[in-house]
């Protein structure tokens, strides 16, 4: 089997492609929260490869043309924050004081939890660049000394946390200004979280889009300032 995935040119992405439409049916049928289907791909993905013993490598062989469409995706989020430029306008100070206060929050929750749990500095940094989107993390990560690999989990568990629990989150602390629920969830859960934000509404989902990009770049500097205190 392993060497019918190594032949084929593009059976790992269609394995992806069919776990995550499954995930996304499931969801519309049932409706819960934490049917995610990214986190649903995931799962069946590895189950897969599991079962059959077919090595990772040999898998992404075939799926290294989904790689190709993520930063393409990244920049088509610039799209929905264009037709909400005036909205950014008008309220740019309280967005970047919110944008700045998220990135701030995840640093210092991640040095904090270093600390407590007594991480190694290779193994903080790798979790520094955490939420913001995997392109700009596993640079950060690589940059800093860290596992771009591990940091690619920590974005994923991240992305999809705060897409599963982000309307949930909402309703709880009782955050009903769109504008507000945007940003949080873009600065907090980047792309994968932007991507419920998208489906509350429109200007959350410019906001997020906005946010991913500005906590992208305050993540870049920040994360150079806090690997040196730990």
């Amino acid at each position: 089997m392993a060497e019918f995935f190594r032949e084929s040119a593009c059976l790992g992405a269609f394995l992806s492609l069919g776990t995550f439409f499954l995930g996304e049916w499931m969801r519309k049928k049932w409706k819960l929260p934490f049917l995610n289907p990214l986190l649903i791909a995931i799962v069946l993905t590895i189950a897969v490869l599991s079962l059959l013993k077919i090595p990772y490598d040999t898998y992404m062989e075939s799926a290294k043309y989904l790689q190709f469409f993520l930063t393409p995706c990244t920049v088509c989020l610039a799209v929905p924050l264009y037709e909400k430029f005036s909205l950014l306008k008008k309220n740019a100070l309280a967005i970047g004081l919110g944008i700045l206060a998220g990135t701030l929050a995840s640093l210092v929750s991640i040095l904090l939890l270093c600390l407590l749990f007594r991480l190694d500095h290779t193994m903080y940094v790798t979790l520094l660049p955490k939420s913001v989107t995997t392109a700009i993390a596993m640079g950060v990560s690589e940059e800093l000394g860290g596992y771009p690999s591990l940091t690619v989990v920590g974005v994923l568990v991240t992305g999809i946390t705060g897409n599963v629990f982000a309307a949930g989150a909402c309703r709880l602390f009782r955050i009903t200004d769109p504008i507000a629920r945007g940003v949080g969830i873009g600065t907090a859960a980047h792309a994968i979280g932007t991507a419920r934000a998208m489906e509350m509404g429109e200007t959350e989902g410019a906001m997020g889009s906005l946010s991913i990009v500005v906590a992208g770049l305050l993540t870049v500097v920040g994360a150079a300032l806090f690997a040196g205190l730990y």
